[in-house]
């Protein structure tokens, strides 16, 4: 078995539906190696059509850490993300196992690898309130109330970004600084050797699978899967476990906002324009091991190569 460098840590990264989930699993195979996800949808219970969730029999042959730990009503921040991911990587050396960090999520890793602010940690209350304010308000009202008290961050952020939105007013009241002020000084990066593989198919291809797994997805029950969401009262439409890809646009047609063609439509042009931004994301990684399509081999010799 290939031995990768001691404390080394794996970025496996690509857009959605390039085929990430199935080459870290290869590549786990030939290597002592943890799974860890680095995706904002799989943390959620009972979200698992919608967001391309491995299956459980994957999911029991190849564990991934970091999947179906919270209820899709939880707050979770990128803070909470890297506190969890640092422990699974501690856990990983302590094992002699290389850490392989899968997903499509940039915020994520970027705040793995260059660290976060240091900004006031919510509270019960703070969340209480700021989701109460964007269930009453929404977040296009809240994206204005946050061009007055910090434009810089407003401009950064887009109205539709409801977590992001009440989290930068969130961090104005309880602090009194603005995010702008505050995101300045940045601490917690990752203290080891980052490996990076993107995997980067063709934009065509990419296309073209995101429209055949979403009607894979309706006829495995996706719309079942958000119907009993709806039964839950503490869901609602801002939250951002709803605002998925495809789920926001469901929750919608189950709401009979929008009829069945133009939900099907609306999410495949979701999932296209996430495909897009974390394309555009991944173009500026200039370091690492880049492939259009998945290689297994080149993957172990870039990964062991000291």
């Amino acid at each position: 078995m290939p031995i990768p460098p001691i404390n080394t840590v794996l970025f496996l990264m690509g857009p959605t539906a390039s085929g990430k989930t199935d080459l870290a699993i290869e590549i786990s195979k030939h290597l002592n190696s943890r799974l860890i996800s680095v995706d904002s949808a799989l943390i959620y219970q009972n979200m698992d059509i919608g967001t391309a969730k491995p299956n459980k029999k994957t999911l029991s042959d190849h564990p991934h850490h970091l999947v179906d730990i919270c209820k899709p009503s939880d707050t979770y921040s990128a803070q909470d993300f890297v506190n969890d991911a640092t422990d699974q990587i501690k856990l990983a050396f302590a094992n002699n196992e290389l850490p392989i960090l899968v997903g499509g999520t940039s915020f994520y890793f970027n705040a793995l690898e260059y660290g976060l602010s240091d900004l006031p940690e919510s509270t019960f209350a703070s969340r209480e309130k700021f989701n109460q304010l964007l269930h009453e308000k929404g977040s296009a009202s809240l994206h204005k109330d946050l061009e007055t008290i910090d434009p810089i961050a407003a401009k950064r952020i887009h109205p539709n970004d409801a977590q992001r939105v009440t989290r930068a007013l969130e961090v104005f009241d309880i602090s009194g600084q603005t995010l702008t002020a505050l995101q300045g000084n940045k601490q917690g990066a990752l203290n080891c050797q980052i490996k990076k593989i993107i995997l980067m198919p063709d934009r065509a291809l990419l296309h073209q699978r995101i429209k055949a797994r979403f009607h894979l997805m309706l006829k495995q029950g996706f719309i079942d899967e958000v119907k009993t969401l709806k039964k839950d009262d503490k869901l609602h439409e801002d939250l951002p476990s709803i605002r998925c890809v495809g789920y926001r646009q469901a929750w919608q047609f189950l709401n009979n906002e929008i009829d069945e063609v133009e939900m099907i439509e609306r999410s495949i042009i979701a999932t296209r324009q996430l495909c897009k931004r974390q394309s555009t994301w991944l173009k500026s990684e200039t370091q690492g091991l880049k492939l259009k399509t998945a290689n297994v081999t080149k993957c172990l010799n870039y990964i062991c190569n000291h």
